[in-house]
Parts: C-alpha cells; structure tokens; sequence
C-alpha cells in the first residue's frame, strides 16, 4: 500500500479550549476510496477541513505525498493536489455552472477550457446546464458541479464531506454511482458520509470516527457486515 495522506495524532477543534478531533491516526492509500464514518459529532467533518488547511492543527502531523502540509495554507494545499468539497455552500448560486466550473479551475489557468469541456464530457447533465444558474440546479445537480469544480485542480485527494445531506434516495443513489465512477478513473477520494451502508457498499476500506478518535480502521466490506459494527454505528 502506498501511503498517500498520513495523518498521525491530530489534535484540533474550533477554538482555544475547543478539541474536537483528540488525537486521530488515519492513512489514506494511493488510489483507494476511504469512507469515514461514525455518530454525530465525532469530528468526520472537522478532519477533513483540517486536512484542507481551513482549521490548525493544536498537535500532531499530516504528510501528504510524504511531504509535511501541518503549516500550508489552503490554496497551497489545492496546488498540491488535495481537493474539499463541503457539505454546504459550495457553489456559487449566481453564476453559471461555466462560471463555477471557471473559478473551480482559478489554481492553474492553463488548459482551463480544455479541462472544462473534458468534465461537460463526463457529465452531460451538466453540459445541458452550462448557461443557467447554479441556484436553478437540484439538490444532487449542485453536487455534482461542486464535485466538478473540485475536479477542475485534476486533485490526488478529493475530500468529500457528506456529499447526500439532504438528497432523496433516488439522488443520492445517482450520487453514489457518480462518485464510484470517478474513483474507477482513479482519483482517491476520502468521504465523509452519514449514509453509511451506502458508503460502504463503494469503498475499498472504511474508519470510524468516535469522540474524536479514531476507533476503527478495516475492509469496507467486512465492517459493513460486522454485526457490532452494525448494532453500533450502521442501525442495526
């Protein structure tokens, strides 16, 4: 397995005396899908901003491509590779999804029109939707275009934080396949997801998140039909 994120005793929360990750050891391998998981307010969402740079670390490390990324700051970050779609807001309601898909790109400039017209490619429904405004999009559309901008920096890492908040199950559905896709292309992806046996179901490998900690790490597969790790984490 080559390692391509190491994360190793992170400690960060939200303000001085707020810790809401207590210390998390997690690795993301090269190419793989890594669903992250675990009850409300474990810190799932809290680690990936950390590893997008949006929060400081108060203690530990994170390597990424070997190389130590603890004080880069976000764009730096994006330059090298690491991607973050949030759950919320990610994308720009009055702008075109050409507009969106542009400023997604804003890293590197060169090519910008190509790598526009190889994701209109990809996603047709997009392309349909090139003119109008991202606020007309449904739910899952705006997620897919938030994942198209992201993928616009052509990420190592895509990070996504609970991509189906809010969808319906025929959404979220498209959505899943959507994202198996991309990872089938080879792009790793890290994914922060509520919607965990669906999650489950396209991941290679799969941790659970609990109190700030990192709890579980093993086969997405095998965790999924873990009877303890279903009574705990899944619904039963």
């Amino acid at each position: 397995m080559t390692v391509l994120l190491d994360i190793s005793g992170v400690v960060a929360g939200y303000g001085a005396a707020d810790e809401i990750l207590k210390g998390v050891d997690l690795q993301v391998a090269e190419g793989e899908l890594l669903a992250i998981i675990g009850p409300n307010g474990a810190g799932k969402s809290t680690l990936l901003k950390a590893v997008a740079g949006l929060l400081r670390l108060k203690s530990g490390g994170m390597r990424f491509e070997g190389e130590a990324i603890d004080t880069l700051p976000p764009r730096e970050r994006a330059r090298r590779g690491v991607a973050l779609v949030l759950q919320e807001a990610n994308v720009f309601p009055t702008m075109t999804v050409w507009e969106n898909l542009e400023i997604g790109g804003f890293i590197e400039r060169r090519g910008i029109r190509g790598r526009i017209d190889g994701l209109l490619a990809r996603f047709p429904m997009l392309a349909e939707k090139r003119r109008h405004a991202a606020r007309t999009l449904s739910g899952g559309q705006r997620q897919i275009l938030a994942m198209a901008m992201a993928l616009m920096v052509q990420p190592k890492l895509l990070l996504l934080d609970e991509p189906s908040a809010g969808l319906s199950p025929k959404a979220a559905e498209a959505l899943f396949d959507s994202i198996a896709a991309i990872h089938a292309e080879g792009t790793t992806i890290a994914m922060v997801e509520q919607n965990a046996l669906e999650a489950l179901a396209i991941a290679d490998r799969a941790a659970v998140l609990v109190d700030g900690r990192t709890a579980l790490v093993g086969d997405a597969k095998t965790l999924a039909a873990d009877p303890n790790v279903r009574r705990m984490f899944l619904g039963g």
